[in-house]
């Protein structure tokens, strides 16, 4: 438990950090990897270059410190980021690394103003929540060596398969070299792809949504292929142009929190944009395989009909199930985007929701959805990457 005083010079801290927050955890990556360059066979370099991972950061930190009275408010972003942690293999001893330099970085950007209270007090901050992810962690990290044919952090794949879905989408079918049975994984989940591409000094990590229902025998994901130029294009290029069939990479457990709930039998939309598709897969497959006389509907927006995955396995499904629709919108072929009216006359009265996609499409969807009255607590998203904060107006 932290002292009240601990938390009035937190709580002080707020308005700094929404100020320097970002500044902060640039400062803060940029002196850790300096120090500690293996770290970086951990972290997604895209993500950094982007500027994406500092931000995230700051936002947790920001949010931490606004609710230090209450963590558990942050809870839900803990157990989120807790999964992504698990998925990279971020183990305990990893944690007094980023608190010295995190809280270096507060000193270093804050200048006087960081007194030497303001750091104890964060230091005592910090030793809590770490303590709290290291626990959630652990405890996820012990569940998946447990499970039947589970393991810890990473081990070994064989490409079996390649498939082109489309123009710019990829399937890799991918077994456990050791021929062991997979642990089953939640519609939704993602794996990460530890990758060892020829010319670069540190490995590359990128994380794929699971595009089908678990079969226990192989994983599939369905990687887009980026742009060489763009800094996330350096893994699906790699994937595309340089692998094989019979090829070997590395593949974490699956992880994530966003997922179908499959205890329940409420309606479900399931509402993507472009490669935002992969998670819907994995939720749909699993309903017709699991609940076919599930309503469901199936909302899908790309630029084009040589642009989407799946069109066609997506039509055998939506026959295959009794309360099922299937809808299509392509931009560049003048059928519009999924917008507010769209999305009152195909959402499902009373379902769950779930939205994935480029950012500036979740937050047009999110924001429709919220406009139309649907509840929070009914709309769940997925970002690619680290969580950023969606502009929504009223919300």
């Amino acid at each position: 438990m932290l002292s009240q005083e601990t938390i009035k010079i937190i709580k002080s801290t707020v308005p700094v950090l929404e100020q320097h927050g970002t500044t902060i955890t640039t400062v803060f990556y940029k002196n850790m990897f300096e120090k500690h360059p293996e770290l970086l066979n951990i972290f997604n370099h895209a993500n950094q270059s982007q500027g994406r991972q500092q931000t995230a950061l700051a936002n947790t930190v920001y949010a931490a410190a606004a609710n230090i009275d209450n963590l558990a408010a942050i809870l839900p972003a803990v157990v989120q980021i807790a999964h992504k942690h698990k998925s990279l293999g971020i183990k305990e001893e990893h944690y007094p690394i980023v608190g010295y330099h995190l809280l270096g970085a507060i000193k270093e950007v804050l200048g006087d103003a960081a007194t030497s209270e303001i750091i104890a007090a964060w230091g005592e901050a910090y030793g809590v929540i770490a303590d709290a992810f290291i626990s959630i962690e652990k405890d996820m990290y012990d569940q998946a060596k447990q499970t039947d044919g589970g393991w810890e952090t990473f081990k070994d794949f064989i490409i079996a398969d390649k498939v082109v879905e489309s123009d710019v989408i990829t399937s890799f079918y991918l077994k456990p070299a050791d021929g062991q049975p997979l642990p089953s994984y939640k519609p939704g989940q993602y794996i990460s792809v530890r990758l060892n591409i020829p010319g670069e000094e540190y490995t590359v990590n990128r994380q794929y949504s699971l595009s089908q229902a678990a079969t226990g025998d192989l994983y599939r994901i369905s990687v887009k292929r980026e742009d060489e130029f763009i800094p996330n294009g350096k893994a699906s290029i790699f994937l595309h142009n340089k692998t094989a069939i019979g090829d070997i990479v590395e593949v974490s457990v699956p992880a994530g929190d966003f997922h179908l709930d499959m205890d329940s039998n409420n309606p479900v939309t399931l509402i993507s944009g472009g490669v935002g598709i992969t998670p819907m897969m994995s939720m749909y497959d699993t309903i017709a395989k699991t609940n076919s006389d599930r309503h469901v509907a199936f909302l899908h927006s790309a630029r084009s009909r040589k642009h989407q995955a799946f069109d066609s396995v997506l039509q055998k499904l939506n026959e295959s199930l009794a309360n099922s629709t299937y809808a299509t919108l392509y931009s560049e072929e003048g059928d519009g985007f999924i917008d507010r009216e769209f999305l009152a006359a195909n959402v499902l009265d009373g379902s769950d929701i779930y939205v994935c996609g480029p950012t500036p499409f979740m937050q047009a969807v999110i924001q429709g959805l919220y406009e139309l009255g649907m509840p929070k607590e009914k709309v769940h998203f997925e970002f690619f990457g680290p969580a950023v904060q969606l502009e929504l107006v009223n919300a």
